[in-house]
């Protein structure tokens, strides 16, 4: 075919010496079709470079085959994981997961949201983001939901959610248990709840431990790499001394290990330091980070599992996820 005419089922039909009946039965897997008409229609397909249209499909069997999926920041690797694990929790089905970004800006999400919306998506996927609870629910009762990353009240059962307390907890127990009784905290933004519960967690195992929490020692960032940095030079120029330091997440460890280094400060010999999530290049940095791992690969393909049961009326759950203490060499006993 040539020029810009949109190729039909019709056109295939004509290609492949089939009806245009079996033709859509190939496409919709209705109903079963010989083989050497299947075969037939798949070469045409392949020829003309046919692509369907899934929303004018759906919208035909009454369903459509689009799971709408609203994310916060596809540049973040952590976030890129997730998506990868609903990509492949979706592998096999008839369904295709769309993204759309809201950029932990409410009006963007609301934006978002309606993008989504008009794609006429027979799920939605929403991952973290400000919208406030009451619009969670609403979207709830248009649309089998399924949120990564917070807890909406009358909608727990649909969360998928890591303990971040415990597992901040256990960071800063460990390096307590490694003599450390000045440890610094870089936070995450405040308007999370990731960041709030992180924070409880690292405050709790020094009030456990009978030590001192120390407002000097906590320095709010952004999950960004550049605030890990930022935050090392608001620690240093605060001349309060630390021999730990607990990042929020892996981003700011990287940011707050290139401050260390610009100062000539050692890690792990002069300060043990400490992510959370284990990114994939965790592993790889220089030293190796000790970080708190989210299984957040088995987040994104339980949330699409879930999803699909939902769709399908399926009895489905969704597992309860703990975090993982990672020990590698970013971390050591304090010195005396």
């Amino acid at each position: 075919m040539t020029g810009n005419k949109r190729i039909t089922i019709h056109d295939i039909a004509r290609k492949a010496g089939v009806s245009p009946s079996t033709v859509s039965r190939v496409l919709n897997s209705t109903t079963p079709v010989a083989e050497a008409k299947r075969q037939a229609v798949t070469i045409a397909i392949q020829q003309l470079d046919y692509r369907p249209n899934l929303i004018a499909q759906g919208l035909a069997r009454g369903t459509s085959t689009i799971i709408g999926v609203l994310t916060q920041d596809i540049g973040s690797p952590f976030y890129g994981e997730l998506l990868r694990g609903i990509e492949y929790g979706f592998r096999g089905s008839r369904y295709h997961p769309i993204f759309a970004n809201g950029n932990w800006q409410q009006a963007e999400e609301y934006n978002a949201l309606n993008i989504l919306r008009s794609r006429q998506p027979e799920a939605l996927i929403i991952l973290g983001g400000l919208m406030p609870d009451a619009e969670m629910l609403a979207v709830a009762q248009e649309f089998p939901l399924i949120i990564i990353g917070r807890s909406v009240p009358s909608l727990e059962e649909y969360c998928v959610l890591v303990d971040n307390f415990q597992g901040a907890y256990r960071a800063t127990q460990y390096l307590i248990e490694m003599g450390h009784q000045r440890i610094a905290h870089i936070t995450g933004i405040r308007s999370h709840q990731d960041t709030l519960d992180r924070q409880a967690g690292y405050e709790q195992a020094l009030r456990d431990a009978n030590l001192p929490i120390n407002r000097d020692l906590i320095v709010e960032g952004t999950f960004q790499e550049q605030s890990g940095l930022l935050a090392v030079e608001t620690l240093l120029m605060r001349a309060n001394p630390f021999t730990a330091l607990f990042a929020a997440n892996d981003q700011m460890a990287y940011g707050a290990r290139l401050a260390l280094y610009r100062r000539g400060i050692r890690v792990p010999e002069d300060v043990s330091l400490i992510g959370f999530d284990d990114l994939p290049s965790s592993a790889y940095t220089t030293p190796p980070l000790t970080t708190v791992r989210q299984p957040t690969f088995e987040m994104g393909m339980s949330a699409a599992k879930a999803t699909l049961n939902l769709i399908d009326q399926h009895p489905w759950s969704l597992p309860q996820l703990t975090p993982d203490l990672v020990i590698r060499e970013s971390t050591n006993f304090a010195r005396r």
